[in-house]
């Protein structure tokens, strides 16, 4: 009787959560490329080619993103480096969801390329780094 109870309440909670937006989706692949990124430059298997990749640090709200987008995939060297292939490819399909599948979607709150240069740093990991 319970096992039917909660297999009743997961089915409705199932059905009743909302599916991904074109938002949540361009804003968790941003997220996951910033992230894979970092861990690329800090990897100590890091290929000396990868450090002198440009900046790869990606806000959706910023128009200058897709520039970014567009500079990092056509950047020339270290495609033998399979996590930059890797990353490359999620950049080039951020890159057409954002131009193609979410174009009204979006929202661009700024046009700041300098924004993606040097990424202002939350109070907090600032706080914890400065400890």
């Amino acid at each position: 009787m319970l096992l039917s109870l909660i297999a009743l309440l997961s089915s409705f909670l199932l059905a009743s959560s909302a599916p991904p937006t074109c938002y949540s989706r361009v804003l968790s692949l941003s997220k996951e490329i910033t992230e894979s990124f970092k861990e690329l430059q800090t990897s100590k298997a890091v290929d000396s080619c990868v450090m002198m990749m440009p900046r790869l640090y990606l806000d959706i709200h910023n128009y200058c993103v897709l520039a970014k987008l567009r500079d990092f995939v056509a950047y020339p060297t270290c495609d033998r480096v399979l996590e930059v292939s890797e990353l490359k490819e999620k950049a080039r399909s951020l890159y057409t969801i954002m131009i193609s599948y979410c174009r009204r979607d979006l929202v661009f709150l700024t046009d700041d390329c300098n924004a993606l240069e040097i990424p202002i740093v939350p109070h907090i990991e600032s706080s914890i780094t400065d400890s």
